[in-house]
């Protein structure tokens, strides 16, 4: 049974919600950040990266950095460019990115349903971001980011979002990265709680993308339960900020690797070495066209790999996957990649950018080799996060990306 809360969501005026929508503080750089801000006092950035109005390279975890992330809100609130509802509502968010379309639902999750495991989880966290998360999530009394989360469909959930979306949009705006943002509010107290029976029919719900942020959420949850005693379990910070999606509309693109240097082989050794796990063509396309198949660039031409039969066991939700069989296969035992999470040597770049991404990297020469993969399926995430499973780091890559700042959900009211 999925638990799920309206809220009081804080919101940007009508007339500025272009210029407040910012991306997620973890897929800019500060120095992307400084650049996209620019100019736009309003942009969500001086809240969820507000680095950028402190000197260049400025400690991202120093003291200051969560007081001016405060200091920025806080102006938000008092000069109008957020504002709080004055009823506990649902949201529905629209993403239109092309001709792909997904519809979520904007509501609080339960922290106890992340610690009972009816919020399943695919990825590990590290302590060091869960504790950025907290600090900023505490210091401003707000979660300013969403979690990304997903359920396997319904024809009941389907119809009621449906319902929600028979009115005028509160915020309908598109970015400069072509995807139209679509917000409307769910006030009826009728439909909120037709909502909110239809998740409790929901067996489970999956973390897409969120895992520090949803991590910290709850942990501070479990803090002040330990820490003030009499709590009821209906206060704001036993919920954390969510859009849900379902599973169908789901859009994963690859998230691909490049490596600096072919641990002391020379290429023709090392495509030697490959060609031992791999059926290995010249001149293939820069991206795989089905799972098990990979497209490597190294010297200046792109290569497909196939892994042979019997290099992997088909029947391990982990050992399966394709990120799982390059590391196995190529990054570990040739490469010297043992730990991907934190060798320098390796990078990741989501799908977003492209393989042209990808080239420009190793014709650099800042990386010796690049392997576009074909994207995990929602299906294998499923599947992973039911078994009690951790997927290896970076594999998956969500499009397109939520926008801070269109929902905020306070936690100290």
């Amino acid at each position: 049974m999925a638990h799920i809360e309206p809220f009081r969501g804080v919101r940007p005026r009508k007339d500025i919600a272009h210029l407040v929508a910012a991306p997620p503080y973890d897929v800019l750089t500060s120095e992307e950040a400084r650049e996209m801000a620019a100019g736009n006092p309003y942009s969500f950035l001086h809240v969820g990266k507000p680095e950028i109005d402190l000197p260049p390279g400025t400690d991202l975890y120093a003291n200051a950095v969560y007081a001016k992330g405060k200091e920025n809100f806080e102006r938000f609130l008092s000069e109008g460019t957020i504002v709080p509802d004055k009823t506990r509502n649902f949201y529905v968010y629209k993403q239109v990115w092309g001709d792909h379309v997904q519809v979520g639902l904007v509501a609080a999750a339960s922290c106890q349903d992340y610690l009972d495991d009816i919020i399943k989880k695919h990825e590990l966290t590290r302590v060091d971001k869960e504790n950025d998360r907290m600090r900023h999530i505490e210091t401003l009394g707000s979660q300013t980011g969403p979690v990304f989360l997903t359920y396997r469909r319904t024809d009941a959930v389907d119809a009621l979002v449906a319902e929600a979306m028979g009115r005028a949009p509160e915020v309908d705006i598109t970015t400069p990265d072509g995807v139209r943002h679509i917000l409307f509010v769910v006030d009826d107290a009728g439909l909120v709680g037709r909502i909110r029976d239809a998740f409790a029919a929901l067996p489970a719900l999956y973390v897409a993308d969120g895992h520090h942020r949803s991590a910290a959420a709850t942990r501070i949850k479990v803090k002040r339960d330990r820490e003030r005693p009499g709590r009821t379990g209906r206060e704001e910070d036993n919920f954390f900020l969510t859009v849900i999606f379902p599973h169908s509309q789901m859009k994963i693109l690859p998230y691909n690797r490049v490596v600096r240097d072919l641990n002391g082989l020379d290429a023709a050794a090392f495509l030697s070495k490959v060609g031992e796990m791999f059926a290995v063509r010249p001149d293939a396309p820069k991206s795989p066209a089905r799972s098990r198949e990979f497209s490597m660039f190294l010297d200046g031409r792109w290569y497909g790999l196939e892994a042979r039969p019997g290099s992997y066991d088909a029947a391990d939700p982990i050992a399966s996957l394709d990120v799982s069989i390059l590391q196995k296969s190529i990054l570990a035992p040739i490469l010297g990649i043992v730990d991907p999470r934190t060798d320098k040597r390796i990078d990741f770049v989501g799908g977003i950018r492209g393989t042209g991404e990808l080239e420009k990297k190793v014709r650099s020469g800042s990386f010796a080799v690049a392997f576009s993969l074909y994207p995990t399926t929602i299906d294998q995430l499923f599947t992973v996060a039911d078994a009690g499973k951790i997927m290896p780091p970076k594999s998956t890559w969500f499009e397109p990306k939520l926008k801070d700042g269109l929902v905020v959900h306070m936690i100290d009211e």
